[in-house]
């Protein structure tokens, strides 16, 4: 399974109801939560050993799919 075949299956875990492969703005359209993004904080953390700071929790890096991915993959490559 790759990073984003994982992400994506943590992310419908989360929230089944949303369209993460072509949602663009899950933060800026009120898609997700605070909670849902505490919880896809610690269940990211945890599935890809690494660490976010609180400096990355912004809706830039929790808008889509890709851009999480992106987050992932620039934690994974320090």
């Amino acid at each position: 399974m790759t990073y984003m075949e994982k992400l994506l299956e943590l992310l419908k875990e989360l929230r089944s109801d949303i369209d993460f492969e072509n949602e663009e703005k899950l933060i800026d359209d009120g898609l997700l939560d605070s909670f849902d993004i505490i919880s896809l904080i610690v269940e990211i953390n945890s599935a890809f050993d690494v660490e976010i700071s609180a400096d990355d929790i912004c809706p830039e890096n929790f808008n889509s799919i890709k851009n999480l991915y992106a987050l992932i993959e620039s934690y994974k490559n320090q």
